[in-house]
């Protein structure tokens, strides 16, 4: 009897390994439904080899948020200044904690994160790059790839296992983006538009490749007026142009982009150059209140920024 029992005893146990070393072995070769394998990957970032772990539940990518949110992906806690974050992500982010826009290591520690993502290596404090990697697997895109939202959006999905929802995200856009062209060009054939940035009491026209401009421009096909035509090469710093100078915006159509109340938002209306400008004169400014998809870009940024301009030139 004791034989038996010893001899079951190791039947089972013999049993039992087996089924932990199949179920490992799923594990290293299981796939998704999209069709990539479940398990971790090294790719090469702006800093070098990094493995990425397979299907990272908390992931920190500060001002990144659009290409998370368009992947369907909830960040572990979401980029601020203060208690400034971006307005027109909140309907998605509604409870999501805050995080300081420099990623403090003690804040950082206390998301939890399993992987951290940053949009460039000049976005990491100088000397903190190791110790973020001590906190978890740290990803730092190359700039060419962080400054395009559309690679940026496919990089993303790579890193995250969701390449397939970044083609599929990509693909409903431009639908929307061809659509939209030809009703625009049926509305206004080959009028103008600029869009002015009021914050503060400094006024920000946009180039044509600033943001919400390329949205306007590069996607929707608007004609730029001569004065945005004219302005030097978007850089990394923006620089204003005074209220005088904006008596030469030829534009037929301005979107004007502005929080309510902004200090310069009065004076701007109540000024002799505001309402000498074309599209002024013709009724067609269009007041935008809620500037944070304007002055970002992302996926969902363009989305929302086509819709206004929908909504303004074809009513």
């Amino acid at each position: 009897m004791a034989f038996r029992i010893k001899y079951m005893e190791f039947i089972i146990g013999v049993f039992c390994v087996a089924l932990i070393l199949t179920a490992c072995g799923q594990n290293g070769s299981a796939h998704k439904g999209n069709g990539q394998t479940e398990q971790d990957i090294t790719v090469t970032d702006a800093m070098g080899k990094v493995t990425i772990p397979n299907n990272p539940r908390r992931v920190l990518a500060p001002n990144m948020e659009d290409s998370l949110v368009a992947l369907g992906v909830t960040p572990a806690a979401q980029w601020s200044i203060g208690t400034t974050v971006h307005d027109y992500l909140q309907p998605y982010l509604k409870g999501v904690p805050k995080i300081e826009w420099d990623l403090p290591l003690e804040q950082t520690i206390k998301a939890n994160p399993d992987l951290i993502i940053f949009s460039s290596a000049a976005s990491i404090k100088k000397g903190q790059y190791e110790k973020y990697k001590k906190i978890a697997p740290t990803y730092v895109f190359k700039d060419a790839e962080s400054a395009d939202w559309r690679k940026q959006l496919q990089v993303m999905g790579q890193l995250l296992g969701k390449e397939e929802k970044a083609k599929e995200a990509l693909a409903d856009y431009d639908a929307k983006v061809k659509k939209a062209r030809a009703d625009i060009k049926a509305a206004i054939g080959d009028e103008s538009a600029a869009i002015l940035w009021v914050f503060g009491k400094q006024y920000y026209l946009f180039e044509n490749t600033r943001y919400a401009a390329n949205v306007l421009y590069h996607d929707l096909g608007v004609a730029q007026p001569d004065m945005v035509k004219k302005l030097p090469k978007a850089e990394t710093n923006w620089s204003p142009v005074s209220l005088e100078a904006l008596a030469d915006l030829d534009a037929d159509h301005i979107f004007l982009v502005s929080r309510p109340n902004e200090a310069g938002l009065e004076q701007l209306k109540q000024s002799s150059v505001w309402k000498s400008i074309l599209a002024v004169k013709k009724g067609n400014v269009y007041e935008m209140e809620d500037p944070s998809h304007w002055t970002i870009n992302g996926l969902v940024a363009s989305k929302l920024t086509m819709d206004k301009i929908m909504e303004s030139l074809t009513k």
